[in-house]
């Protein structure tokens, strides 16, 4: 009885919380780890543009047009990424634009997620002609590139940041269906829905409360890429003049300035090129981590 009663403090140590192991496998990937880091400045940088840019975005100063960096004969620690032709300062529009693409995440990702998830969970509980329409109705939408799919729609809606953010939250919309449905699936035969159905639950309780939080994990994950997708296919719309419209200082807006400029003055290019790339790789690298730590057929024993 003693040995048991010794035993048992330790075993509960042993066990670590949800949380902790969460970070115990993301961190096992060095990638992910790096990315969050990454990640985690972008959103300081979003959250803090205003306070920490030097000035104000849309200022232009006429005695500093096409002004290259500090570290270039000609420039100035006053601009220290210079400035674009139209003399804004390239880093407070850089920062800026750190904004809206973190805004533009959010937004499409959580429209994305709640219709996909909602939609999702009604073809797993349908009757099978109902999923039937609903897959195929996915299976159409999928069929068109993304991207293309998405500037038609802007076409429709008119050239906008709001309305490139219902065009991609439209276009990513399926992937988070398809995701759903095949979690529900996979869990409806198991014991506990089982359980639960002989319990009394109805379908609405069943759909929300039983079995959606067993399938949030693959959700994350998509998630988590579905950020990164929408900022990228923001700066594409905004690059093609069908996104957010100048003086916008959106990354892909900036680039679609700076086209005619890439020969006479490259930083107006690169910066926004490497912040849009940056930004993406940092967070699919922290997805990759999230599904090594979400799902248990990769974990290790």
């Amino acid at each position: 009885m003693a040995e048991t009663t010794a035993s048992t403090p330790t075993a509960a140590v042993a066990r670590p919380g949800r949380l902790r192991e969460f970070w115990y496998y993301f961190r096992e990937n060095r990638g992910a780890v790096m990315g969050f880091w990454v990640f985690a400045a972008f959103i300081v940088v979003a959250l803090f543009a205003p306070w920490i840019a030097p000035h104000d975005p849309s200022q232009q100063f006429r005695d500093h047009l096409l002004q290259p960096p500090f570290w270039q004969e000609g420039g100035s620690l006053a601009f220290p990424l210079g400035t674009d032709a139209l003399g804004r300062d390239m880093l407070s529009r850089l920062l800026n634009g750190a904004r809206y693409s973190f805004y533009v995440g959010i937004v499409v990702v959580a429209f994305a997620a709640t219709g996909g998830i909602i939609i999702g969970l009604i073809a797993g509980f349908a009757p099978k002609w109902l999923d039937t329409i609903i897959m195929r109705i996915m299976d159409i939408v999928l069929a068109f590139p993304s991207l293309l799919l998405a500037l038609v729609l802007v076409a429709i809606l008119g050239p906008s940041l709001t309305n490139a953010m219902i065009a991609i939250a439209i276009v990513l919309q399926p992937h988070y269906v398809r995701l759903t449905r095949a979690s529900v699936m996979s869990e409806r035969s198991k014991d506990y829905v089982t359980a639960a159905k002989v319990a009394g639950a109805g379908t609405v309780r069943l759909m929300f409360v039983t079995v959606l939080p067993n399938c949030l994990s693959p959700i994350i994950v998509q998630g988590a890429l579905s950020f990164s997708t929408a900022i990228l296919d923001a700066a594409a719309l905004g690059f093609l003049g069908m996104g957010a419209q100048p003086p916008t200082p959106e990354w892909g807006t900036m680039l679609a300035e700076a086209r005619e400029f890439i020969l006479r003055a490259w930083w107006v290019v690169t910066f926004p090129g490497l912040a849009i790339l940056i930004t993406v790789l940092a967070i699919n690298l922290m997805g990759d981590g999230l599904r090594d730590a979400l799902d248990p057929k990769l974990k290790r024993s």
